[in-house]
């Protein structure tokens, strides 16, 4: 299969060839001059959408009342759309008509000076309408003319704006951090989904502690995870937690991961402590702060949080186990050999363990208990963690057990034996289960 590329290109000269004024538009030439290879190609052309389906005629004109359509090229899809003017926006996401225009037009109705730019990909000349290269080269996020009217028209603008500033590491213009403020209940129009979808591309970003701290100051957060408002000033055990209050240890965590993460790490890190708030006491005879159930309190809180975002189940789920679960580890040097394995078996362990390391380094700095499961790594390596049983229901069956509720309390009960090592084969296995039950 050939490149994105080539791909790309391959289109763009069908056009062109065909007398179409043809450009690369948005992100591609953004990442381009900032050196990066791109993900995906959008392509701008003069071509009408009844045009564009008669030089591919299996093409999808999915988008064509907005002047898009798509176009698949050696498995590669490619959005192709006319250049345009939008008319008015009623629904705060999509114009209520479009007039198709020059380019520079379709510039100008674009978000973001950094994504108004074109391309030629015959010669690779840079057309700009809009001052993108100079923002592009000062690191700056601007929204292009009134910036008002850009968040007006499409409010996923205005998270859009703090992903770009996160993931780019640039700097938001202050008209354009202003109107985002100004404008931060817009966001209330946009679907869950394309909100979740822009905030897990945030927390993804390496730089996803500072998208934190845009997402608070400018107010979205509001609209996203209202909660965490309440982490800021709710202090914590200074001998426990030099670093300060909740919202700052969460922070300075998100800092600390690592650079390919997943969306439940980075979620569950976000809400690890987000039960904090509400469990909230002060033990005046032991002059200590205190946070009783704040890890199972924020188990429902992040399920909650989760399912209002519309992420999956399989996510939800994953990161309330990982929040319910995170206090857990300072136990783990008391367990029984069995419950160790049982801990350290479940799916969601190695992400905990993450969360587990930047909890530690970004408060108390103890080290004691994931030092002691990464040990236990390599000394239960030899093997599976949670062998095949040595019996199986059936097995009780033949041995003239009933089927019923005792048949897991037999088979647990028997699987512990297994893990500690103390019955290794079957022979010794039906001993136990004849002698005990």
């Amino acid at each position: 299969m050939i490149d994105i590329k080539t791909a790309a290109q391959a289109i763009t000269s069908r056009l062109t060839e065909a007398g179409y004024t043809t450009y690369y538009a948005g992100g591609c030439v953004r990442d381009f001059l900032l050196g990066l290879e791109p993900n995906d190609y959008d392509i701008a052309t003069s071509a009408t959408p009844d045009q564009v389906q008669a030089l591919f005629p299996k093409s999808d004109p999915i988008g064509a009342h907005f002047g898009v359509i798509l176009v698949k090229e050696s498995r590669h899809h490619f959005e192709i759309a006319t250049f345009r003017h939008d008319g008015s926006y009623s629904d705060g996401r999509h114009p209520e008509s479009v007039t198709y225009s020059t380019p520079e037009d379709d510039a100008n109705r674009r978000d973001f000076t950094t994504n108004g730019l074109f391309q030629d990909p015959q010669t690779g000349k840079i057309i700009d309408f809009v001052g993108g290269q100079a923002d592009i080269n000062s690191g700056t996020i601007r929204a292009i003319g009134n910036p008002n009217e850009r968040f007006q028209e499409d409010a996923l603008r205005l998270i859009r704006a703090i992903r770009f500033a996160t993931t780019l590491d640039f700097q938001i213009e202050p008209a354009t951090w202003q109107s985002i403020s100004d404008n931060a209940e817009l966001l209330e129009q946009i679907s869950s989904e394309r909100i979740r979808d822009e905030f897990s591309k945030i927390l993804l970003s390496n730089n996803r502690a500072r998208g934190l701290d845009l997402l608070t100051q400018s107010g979205l957060m509001h609209h996203i995870v209202p909660e965490v408002y309440d982490l800021i000033g709710c202090e914590q055990p200074p001998q426990w937690h030099p670093e300060g209050d909740v919202y700052n240890h969460t922070h300075i965590m998100l800092g600390m991961l690592k650079e390919d993460i997943s969306t439940e790490l980075a979620l569950s890190v976000l809400l690890h402590d987000i039960g904090k708030p509400a469990t909230y006491t002060y033990d005046e005879a032991d002059d200590r702060i205190r946070f009783n159930g704040h890890d199972a309190v924020g188990a429902k809180m992040a399920t909650k949080i989760l399912r209002r975002l519309k992420y999956s189940n399989s996510t939800t789920e994953d990161v309330s186990a990982m929040v319910a679960n995170h206090m857990n580890f300072m136990n783990v040097q008391k367990m029984r050999t069995a419950k160790v394995k049982r801990f350290m078996a479940r799916p969601t362990f190695q992400d905990e363990m993450e969360l587990h390391r930047v909890d530690c380094a970004s408060s108390n700095g103890i080290t004691e208990n994931y030092d002691f499961l990464r040990q236990k790594e390599k000394d239960f390596a030899a093997e599976p963690l949670i062998p095949p049983p040595l019996l199986t229901g059936k097995d009780l069956i033949a041995m003239g057990h009933q089927p019923g509720p005792a048949f897991r309390d037999i088979l647990n009960k028997l699987e512990t034996e297994q893990l500690e090592g103390h019955i290794t084969e079957r022979q010794a296995a039906i001993d136990f289960v004849t002698k005990h039950f």
